[in-house]
């Protein structure tokens, strides 16, 4: 299900007012949102668990007493200062905050957008990258992974030699393949684009469930930006993004973001989730023992393809002919589980089926559904 059916949508307009909208607008799509009415939601990497009740009163009172008949204030700031604390971020460094990450993506290519400026990231990766280049009018390269899904150390060294990208995306780890790259090669790239005068985005949506992170070593480098998430935190409801860096970097970009970016219940919402971190941490921890769980279970599961995860998601790939994964999706789907089908997406993810982690109880259904779908 999409939000909109733009190709019927485009064929209403009038040759008009057509003239008046980019072609390569008009022959996009948009982002494709399924209907998961009834279903098991397990296509979107959102955490499963919902607030205690008790914090859900207190939440609550709290938003209905804030002023919402006036713009967002100061108190922004202190959930950058919060932010800040709860990351670690390094001396020298400063935060900026977007509604999702997503945000943060479409000011990059905003701000980067000079003549001759280009994106570049592996692929199979998070979809916006590539969308947010193509809407801004910066050229998107993207560079294939290995069939295992590393990076292609010479391919992407290759790349940012020939485009000199203004900006390079390494998503720690990927978006849908689950996966963390070998450190060595990321420094390599690291270097490569630096020495060329380009930015590099670890971008890190996935760090509650990861094993590492890079923000320990983004010190160390004048060019490197690290992003990340509230949405697989606990809060994706709540469209909230942050990016730290350099100050003087973080300064240049902050100056195309829209004022009040962010609403008084998106910022007091994150600020009563970082008070009460703990409760999300035990999630995060009760996610990564699930996804265990589902690991050995699909490994065990005769015909599947299954790969390492360090995120709330696993790929597998299912056997059978062509279109295997969309008969196996429909089946599922038909058993009330829905999850996300990006077969073709990428041929590298030919028959590849992305599946969210979720509770124990959706977990079960997840696996008893799929040996029926098989």
């Amino acid at each position: 299900m999409s939000t909109l059916n733009t190709a019927n949508l485009t064929a209403q307009l009038s040759p008009e007012l057509k003239k008046r909208i980019r072609q390569d607008v008009q022959s996009m799509h948009a982002y494709a949102i399924q209907d998961s009415v009834g279903m098991v939601k397990l296509d979107a990497m959102e955490n499963p668990h919902r607030l205690p009740a008790h914090l859900q009163a207190e939440l609550g009172q709290r938003l209905g007493a804030l002023a919402l008949n006036r713009y967002p204030d100061g108190r922004v700031n202190d959930l950058r200062r919060a932010l800040a604390d709860y990351a670690g971020m390094p001396e020298g460094f400063d935060i900026m905050l977007g509604n999702g990450s997503d945000e943060l993506i479409s000011l990059l290519s905003l701000a980067c957008d000079v003549p001759g400026g280009s994106v570049l990231a592996p692929v199979p990766g998070f979809v916006m990258y590539a969308m947010s280049a193509q809407l801004q009018g910066l050229a998107f390269v993207g560079v294939p992974l290995t069939a295992d899904f590393e990076l292609d150390e010479a391919a992407m060294l290759a790349a940012i030699a020939e485009h000199k990208p203004s900006i390079v995306y390494l998503a720690y780890p990927n978006n849908p393949t689950a996966n963390l790259w070998d450190d060595a090669v990321i420094e390599k790239i690291i270097t490569a684009v630096g020495e060329q005068g380009g930015l590099v985005v670890m971008d890190e949506a996935y760090q509650p469930f990861s094993s590492k992170s890079y923000l320990g070593r983004i010190s160390r480098h004048g060019h490197v930006l690290l992003m990340r998430t509230l949405s697989k935190f606990g809060l994706a409801g709540v469209r909230l993004g942050y990016m730290m860096g350099p100050k003087a970097l973080i300064a240049e970009i902050d100056k195309v973001r829209p004022p009040y970016n962010i609403s008084v219940l998106n910022y007091e919402c994150a600020l009563f989730a970082l008070e009460h971190q703990e409760v999300f941490a035990a999630q995060a921890a009760d996610l990564v023992r699930q996804r265990e769980r589902l690991l050995q279970a699909l490994r065990a599961t005769p015909g599947l393809t299954v790969w390492n995860s360090d995120a709330n998601m696993i790929l597998v790939r299912v056997p059978g002919t062509a279109d295997a994964a969309g008969l196996v999706f429909e089946r599922l789907k038909a058993g009330g589980v829905l999850v996300k089908n990006i077969s073709k997406m990428h041929p590298l993810l030919v028959n590849c089926l992305r599946l969210t982690v979720g509770t124990a109880d959706e977990n079960t259904q997840l696996l008893a559904t799929l040996q029926k779908a098989l």
